[in-house]
């Protein structure tokens, strides 16, 4: 039997408000699927390759908000890199961008 990998939280929050109670569950649920060594893919899921590799993008429709949450799935844990707001088709840059220094970081500091 697997364990359940632990979540481990560099930024962001997920809790009523602003997430709706129906969002913060169903977000928990994805969470929960990646902590189990489960996968996920479109429509709740798709791959960010340009903040690394294993990093995905978990997207969770609220009553009037598109919330996007940012992680990576380590053999060890899944990080919870960025939570945000969706108001652009695109991911900005400047999330890209603070995506890749919060992970760099982390493995600076776990992995010496």
């Amino acid at each position: 039997m697997r364990s359940r990998k632990p979540l481990v939280i560099l930024s962001g929050e997920i809790k009523t408000p602003p997430f709706s109670e129906e969002a913060r569950v169903e977000s928990g649920t994805l969470l929960g699927v990646l902590q189990n060594g489960g996968t996920l893919s479109l429509p709740q899921a798709r791959p960010m390759p340009c903040i690394g590799t294993r990093c995905l993008e978990l997207q969770v429709k609220d009553k009037a908000t598109e919330w996007r949450i940012f992680c990576r799935v380590d053999p060890d844990a899944v990080l919870m890199v960025h939570v945000l707001a969706k108001k652009t088709q695109q991911t900005p840059k400047p999330v890209i961008n603070l995506c890749v220094l919060r992970l760099k970081a982390y493995d600076r500091i776990t992995r010496g």
